[in-house]
């Protein structure tokens, strides 16, 4: 029996007592490995059966690698399992959740397991002394981890981020590989508003040798989601692409090859910052060939063919957030051209905002440094002179006289100078498309999707 001395004690630096909720898959996966790390581990389930199995030195599913860590640490007595979940919480420092989360007829997730699971142990401590940290494996919507705390506090009667601290730490694991990706995760996420708990999650994971991405709640929340909806896209956009070139008699895997050689622009961070559309002679030009040679070979390209529509939708929406947020109907643009650092208009998303902004009877005010009237040649003139003869009237000499001039100021390029003006101009609406800093949307300043 574990004296009331041992189980205050929360040995930072060495093993952590940790139950864990659910010995399903991710469960189960977790309970060999934690034991694996060296720490002190019991499983909790309602089911006798699977509790059973994990006593006798089992698996409770099929997994390369995990039959022999269950083998050898409840031989050891690192693991065990119970249908005690008030005995589990007493007896450990740490509470893991990994119960399912099935999806309901609508699509929705069905939390009853987890919030069931929750209020278990917020009974369990009620009469336990000292801090207990509750972690969040199972894959969760954010505001799940608000609710969460909220039912042990009920449950308890004791304070969050007091007494508890609720961690949400979304697995990456994939069948089949699942002990290989648990000691080599991409990175360990933890968000929580308790840093005592941070800490000791941090302890847990401290020999597995990944970047640690400590983060906010609902961040942690939505990681999952936002990955798995990915990797399902390049699955997709990869078979658009192999069944086009099978028509055209190329190799599609070799193209696929040369294609992830690129780590500068494909196989990177490029281009992944929510902000405005894209634009320009050549994305507009290239998708739409592609998708216009998919179409002639009589496929369906479902992927490709749906981003030009979702880039004009994104417009829609700055146009929305503009004529919704903006003051009176002097607008002051900073940058006009389709990318920072040229004076391209051609295919510019933003001339697309100007046009409908001009044509709903607002007074706008544009400055780009790089377009200039009298530097314009070729196609560019020529553009301009068809599609927006009136921009001449509209631009402006200088960043200070499109603030001085305007109510309110959409910025879709970014500048060293705009920072300090618009912590100047706090009586100006700012409207921003680029995220000039790390401020989100709060008083005059808006983000378009921060």
């Amino acid at each position: 029996m574990i004296s009331l001395c041992q189980q205050l004690i929360i040995t930072i630096g060495d093993s952590v007592r940790i139950s864990i909720f659910g010995l399903g898959y991710v469960g189960c996966v977790s309970l060999g490995c934690l034991a694996e790390l060296g720490h002190e581990v019991i499983g909790v389930d309602v089911s006798g059966f699977k509790v059973d199995l994990i006593n006798d030195g089992k698996p409770t599913i099929v997994e390369k690698d995990i039959d022999k860590l269950i083998a050898d640490h409840s031989a050891a007595g690192n693991i065990r399992a119970s249908l005690d979940s008030s005995l589990s919480v007493d007896q450990t420092d740490v509470s893991i959740i990994c119960v399912g989360t099935p999806s309901s007829e609508d699509g929705s997730l069905n939390l009853d397991f987890l919030y069931h699971c929750a209020a278990q142990i917020g009974k369990a401590l009620r009469s336990k002394a000292g801090f207990h940290t509750i972690a969040i494996r199972s894959t969760v919507m954010p505001g799940t981890n608000r609710r969460v705390s909220q039912i042990l506090a009920d449950a308890s009667g004791k304070t969050a981020n007091e007494d508890f601290g609720v961690v949400s730490n979304p697995e990456f694991l994939r069948e089949g590989s699942a002990v290989k990706d648990y000691f080599n995760p991409p990175v360990t996420v933890l968000g929580s508003e308790s840093q005592r708990a941070l800490n000791i999650m941090k302890e847990i994971y401290k020999d597995i040798k990944a970047d640690v991405a400590e983060t906010e709640v609902g961040v942690a929340e939505i990681i999952k989601y936002v990955n798995n909806s990915y990797h399902a896209l390049k699955v997709t956009f990869a078979n658009e692409v192999g069944n086009v070139c099978k028509k055209l008699k190329i190799d599609s895997h070799k193209v696929m090859d040369v294609f992830c050689m690129d780590r500068q622009l494909n196989i990177s961070d490029y281009y992944f910052k929510p902000g405005f559309a894209y634009g320009g002679s050549c994305l507009p030009k290239d998708l739409g060939a592609l998708v216009n040679l998919s179409e002639s070979k009589e496929l369906q390209a479902y992927v490709l063919s749906s981003v030009h529509p979702s880039n004009e939708y994104q417009k829609q929406i700055a146009l929305s957030l503009i004529i919704e947020k903006s003051v009176g109907k002097n607008i002051g643009l900073v940058g006009i051209s389709f990318k920072q650092g040229t004076d391209d208009l051609r295919y510019s998303p933003m001339v697309d905002l100007l046009q409908e902004l001009h044509q709903q009877g607002y007074q706008v005010r544009v400055y780009d440094e790089n377009v200039s009237l009298s530097l314009l040649i070729g196609a560019n003139r020529e553009y301009i002179q068809s599609y927006i003869p009136y921009l001449s009237d509209m631009l402006v000499d200088s960043l200070q006289d499109v603030f001085t001039q305007s109510d309110t100021i959409v910025i879709s390029q970014k500048s060293p100078l705009l920072i300090s003006l618009v912590d100047q101009h706090s009586d100006k609406k700012i409207l921003d498309l680029v995220r000039i800093d790390s401020r989100t949307s709060n008083g005059n300043y808006v983000g378009l999707c921060w």
